[in-house]
């Protein structure tokens, strides 16, 4: 199944990362909290939203930083995903 967003919407997955106490424990995903980078999967058209003209920003395959609480969790083929509004990404990580 493909995911094809509208409006402003953008589809984003979470960049699992694994991490390491100083004492050299690795704490597993479910013992963290909930990361906040992902990668933009799929990109909504923009378009006039609520009256205003709403141009996309991010594009397919950009690491962005999102509001920790913003968008709506689902699972696909065994895949976690948030879709969330444009406006609840707040900045997009140049590696």
């Amino acid at each position: 199944m493909k995911l094809r967003p509208l409006f402003d919407n953008v589809v984003i997955k979470l960049v699992e990362t694994e991490t390491t106490t100083p004492g050299g424990i690795v704490l597993p995903t479910a013992a963290k909290e909930k990361p906040q980078l992902a990668t933009v999967v799929a990109v909504g058209p923009g378009g006039n939203i609520d009256g205003h003209d709403v141009e996309m920003q991010v594009k397919v395959g950009d690491s962005v930083l999102f509001s920790k609480y913003a968008g709506t969790e689902f699972k696909q083929d065994g895949e976690e995903y948030i879709v969330l509004r444009q406006s609840n990404i707040l900045a997009v990580v140049d590696k």
